[in-house]
């Protein structure tokens, strides 16, 4: 579990490609400082495991469902990278709950600076949508952010300064995917509704809507 706070951004230092998984190695100091193997890392929101690390990188394997879900599809030598280990019992928890299963990616539409603030469009399926509201939590690229506004095709981040220079996010250009995780409460929700085949009509009939509620 992870709370979206990034720790530090860190870069890809080699590809190795094997059929339709991935082999990474990553370079980072901070996330580094008490490494365990079998340490999960979030890595631009998606937990992954370190398999062997030194004092200035680690190695993380990247299983074929994770890499068509994410922005590791096209990952190259170089590209920067969101890091943060995962959340200790004694720690702050400053963003919201993130598993660091991602959800699906979403493509930066447009960018533009108003005062100190940064607005981002993100463009995403629409069956994300339904678990992204405005003022809500969501994670971009392992990102905990707060949702701005929502249209019928994505939605748009407000960023203040500290966050876009502190995140991968301030320097993604027109065009660049990032990974999305939805609240998890949210995913939750919609499944115990489901389960319990809760609607408007079975309320009512439960006394739920009339005076005095």
């Amino acid at each position: 579990m992870f709370t979206g706070i990034v720790e530090e951004i860190g870069s890809v230092k080699t590809v190795k490609r094997n059929g339709p998984s991935l082999r990474l190695v990553l370079s980072a100091e901070k996330v580094l400082d008490d490494v365990k193997l079998g340490d999960s890392i979030a890595v631009n929101g998606i937990c992954l495991t370190v398999t062997t690390f030194d004092y200035t990188t680690f190695s993380v394997d990247v299983m074929p469902e994770t890499l068509k879900a994410s922005s590791l599809e096209g990952v190259k030598p170089g590209i920067r990278v969101n890091l943060e280990r995962a959340m200790s019992a004694n720690g702050r928890f400053g963003g919201h709950f993130v598993s660091g299963h991602v959800d699906g990616v979403g493509r930066i539409t447009k960018k533009r600076q108003l005062a100190n603030a940064v607005y981002v469009d993100i463009r995403c399926e629409r069956a994300l949508l339904s678990y992204i509201v405005p003022k809500g939590s969501i994670s971009v690229d392992g990102t905990s952010l707060t949702v701005f506004d929502v249209s019928e095709r994505g939605f748009t981040l407000s960023l203040i300064p500290h966050t876009y220079s502190e995140t991968v996010l301030g320097t993604k250009q027109t065009g660049d995917l990032v990974n999305l995780e939805c609240d998890l409460l949210a995913k939750y929700m919609e499944k115990v509704i489901g389960q319990s085949k809760m609607t408007l009509e079975s309320l009512a009939e439960q006394g739920y809507g009339k005076a005095g509620w």
